[in-house]
């Protein structure tokens, strides 16, 4: 193998870097379990609707399947915090079908989720304070430190921001015009069928400029550095005065001798 052959240092750092990144990512977004669990409820709803036209079968269904897939990942001891959230978004939409008798006010609260995730993702970046770095901060364990002391992250998270929320909001113009004009079934196909697309999309936007961007500050590591070196430190004062005490006690004992 000749030297133009051999992968460089910069190379390796930088694949070790995206997969880094990949790896982060797909921790923080639930991956493909995640996507399942987020689908999976709104498609028997929409299903089962489809079928019967019954609001109370497909509801129960949605809800069914939903504390099941919690009930799951306890028993296995898993991450539930996708499992919980889909529960909490089935759970409002259904008590929102319920209480209007409207199967369409269903998918409202998820709707109205989207759009207020969107601006938040939005009025964040504006605000120099990118909620997918909060987000995804302690997941690279650099918590904070984007914000002060990587400029080129923050930049990458700020870029990652716009996209979710430019992304979500389209998803939003698409959606509600069909709230008010198409029936349930339309309203719900197309709800699923948007469901994965926009996600993955925004996913491999944020992947794209993150593996772009340096790479993350350790704080957790530099932390713990510290903790090392303050302990050394405070073993070599405890040596330095236990020699001190040596020293002083040989000094008088060269004092008393006759």
């Amino acid at each position: 193998m000749t030297s133009l052959d051999k992968p460089t240092t910069e190379d390796t750092s930088a694949d070790d870097a995206r997969a880094v990144t990949e790896a982060a990512l797909f921790e923080a977004f639930g991956g493909v379990r995640g996507m399942v669990e987020t689908v999976l409820p709104g498609l028997l709803f929409v299903s089962i609707y489809t079928i019967n036209k019954n609001l109370h079968m497909a509801a129960i269904a949605a809800l069914a399947v939903s504390l099941a897939m919690v009930v799951v990942r306890l028993a296995r001891k898993d991450t539930v915090k996708h499992a919980f959230s889909g529960v909490f978004g089935v759970g409002f939409g259904v008590v929102f079908a319920m209480m209007t008798g409207n199967a369409k006010d269903f998918y409202l609260p998820g709707m109205l989720y989207t759009t207020g995730l969107a601006l938040a993702y939005i009025i964040t970046a504006m605000a120099g304070v990118p909620l997918i770095g909060l987000m995804l901060g302690p997941v690279f364990r650099e918590n904070l430190s984007w914000r002060t002391r990587n400029p080129g992250r923050k930049k990458a998270y700020t870029k990652a921001s716009w996209a979710w929320g430019l992304i979500l909001l389209g998803k939003s113009a698409i959606l509600f015009p069909l709230y008010w004009w198409a029936d349930t079934t339309q309203l719900g196909w197309v709800l699923v069928a948007l469901k994965i697309p926009p996600f993955l999309l925004a996913v491999y936007l944020t992947w794209v400029f993150l593996a772009k961007a340096p790479p993350p500050i350790d704080v957790f590591a530099e932390m713990e550095a510290e903790e090392r070196a303050e302990e050394e430190r405070k073993a070599a004062r405890e040596q330095e005065r236990a020699q001190h005490a040596e020293d002083g006690e040989a000094t008088t004992g060269r004092h008393r001798r006759p």
